[in-house]
């Protein structure tokens, strides 16, 4: 991945921290899928990413033996309960907090190598700050300057110890700089991840497909069929064949396997003033903003995902006014 080698270069010249190693991860172990490690692409990204740190001259070690299960079971089984019942989970925001920050910080802290607890640095297009609170400087999580590029919801579940360990070269560059960084670093086509799939036939694989129906809200027609609710995520196109209009996905019916669909992105049906959002986590854990509680909510941003725009909101606590009305948004 070209933001990892461009946060090496930028801290070499920089002389920011001592660069102890670059560390490769591999978190998914080919052998639980074919029982054998014959074509597995994470041999080439090893390779490339000695190649790597090789041309900039800073040592690198790979990170494999525990971290597998730990994304086996911290991320991927979670995700395919999740996706089996319907929902549409963000594994990228678990593996940072179970994995990136969570076992992989707790290996490098336990490695008996280091002598301090060791910084990690990342290519997220994020920032850090230190703010004084009660007399105790405490991180908070910031946008980068390259806010088209935010990568901060990402990390937004990483607990506060983990994220004063955390440090985001790349905050203050915008992703054309990173790409000359990256040509600098000689890093062209490097790529951490594994060979990308066709996501249905990869969860086919864990998930035993339920085929149901795709209806039309306005109708009550069906326009198609699917293999399983995991294909569809509420507000993204459903790719229906043989519709003249792209539709989208409004409504999930899980006990009855009922997929509901309407025409267009701006359909009425996918516009909501409300939402509820499960397993809420601030960073301070131990210091909720006090609006919370009050009726009025505590007045933030809300950004659904990284292309989505900024939007206003007001934000409360429904166990404490479950009689009130819901968190609203404004569309502006």
């Amino acid at each position: 991945m070209k933001s990892s080698a461009s946060t090496i270069h930028i801290f070499l010249p920089a002389g920011l921290r001592p660069i102890e190693s670059a560390v490769f991860m591999r978190n998914w172990d080919t052998r639980d899928e074919s029982g054998s490690d014959h074509g597995c692409e994470w041999e080439k990204d090893w390779e490339d990413v000695r190649r790597v740190c090789g041309v900039l001259d800073i040592p690198c070690k790979m990170v494999c033996s525990s971290l597998s299960h730990e994304y086996w079971t911290r991320v991927f089984k979670p995700s395919l309960m999740s996706w089996e019942s319907g929902i549409t989970p963000n594994p990228d925001v678990w593996f940072n907090k179970e994995v990136k920050f969570g076992a992989l910080l707790d290996r490098l802290t336990e490695d008996p190598g280091h002598s301090n607890i060791p910084w990690l640095a990342t290519g997220h297009y994020a920032s850090k700050d230190w703010k004084d609170h009660n007399g105790v400087s405490r991180p908070r999580l910031l946008r980068p300057r390259d806010v088209t590029k935010d990568q901060a919801c990402y990390l937004s579940s990483i607990p506060e110890h983990s994220l004063s360990r955390g440090l985001f070269p790349l905050r203050t560059i915008k992703k054309t700089e990173v790409r000359e960084l990256a040509v600098k670093a000689e890093s062209m086509g490097i790529c951490f991840v594994g060979e990308k799939r066709k996501f249905h036939d990869f969860i086919s694989q864990y998930i035993t497909p339920k085929p149901g129906l795709i209806i039309n809200l306005e109708t009550g027609l069906q326009v198609g069929e699917r293999a399983g609710p995991w294909n569809f995520t509420i507000g993204q196109g459903a790719k229906v064949k043989g519709l003249k209009e792209k539709t989208f996905v409004v409504k999930k019916d899980i006990p009855k396997n009922i997929i509901y669909v309407v025409p267009g992105m701006d359909h009425p049906a996918l516009h909501a003033q409300s939402l509820t959002v499960r397993d809420w986590t601030w960073i301070w854990a131990d210091s909720l903003p006090k609006e919370l509680m009050h009726p009025g909510g505590l007045k933030a941003l809300l950004l659904r995902d990284i292309l989505d725009l900024v939007r206003h909101c007001e934000t409360a606590r429904l166990t404490t006014y479950a009689a009130g009305p819901s968190p609203r948004l404004d569309p502006n």
